[in-house]
């Protein structure tokens, strides 16, 4: 696992509001490629969102992109767009990018917070460290990153 440039000393953990933000950011982003998913199954279809014969087939590669969406983010360099939008982050208490299968225990876990109806999430308000139930499943975290610093211009 990739080791960020960032040490653990220099930021803190995410509050709710932020990774609520991120999440919405998110959501809509994900709608977008559900869409667009969509509109390439109709036209696949002949003008139906699924194939008759196969009914399941459209929902299993909805859950496979958002998926991989998430993932990709997740272990390359931790932040999704919205993530990066609300300056947050989604690593491991050591400071390490996520692997393929902590981010499969992540998506999943955080599918079934929202199932039920949010308590995964709300589970930061009685955890000592802040972590949501799917953060504590899967061993990540949710940091909030520094503001970056501008630089001066230099005068010519």
């Amino acid at each position: 696992m990739r080791q960020f440039p960032e040490s653990f000393d220099e930021i803190k953990p995410a509050g709710p509001l932020r990774r609520l933000g991120a999440l919405l950011y998110d959501f809509m982003l994900t709608a977008a490629l559900w869409m667009v998913v969509g509109a390439i199954a109709v036209g696949l279809n002949g003008g139906e969102a699924t194939d008759p014969s196969r009914p399941a087939l459209l929902q299993s590669i909805l859950f496979i992109i958002t998926f991989m969406f998430f993932a990709f983010f997740w272990t390359r360099n931790g932040q999704t767009l919205g993530l990066l939008a609300w300056r947050l982050r989604v690593q491991t208490p050591e400071g390490l990018a996520l692997s393929w299968w902590q981010a499969l225990l992540r998506f999943m876990a955080a599918g079934l917070s929202i199932a039920a109806l949010g308590l995964g999430y709300l589970w930061m308000f009685v955890d000592r460290d802040g972590l949501s139930l799917h953060d504590r499943l899967s061993g990540t975290c949710v940091v909030e990153l520094p503001k970056q610093k501008r630089k001066k211009k230099s005068a010519k």
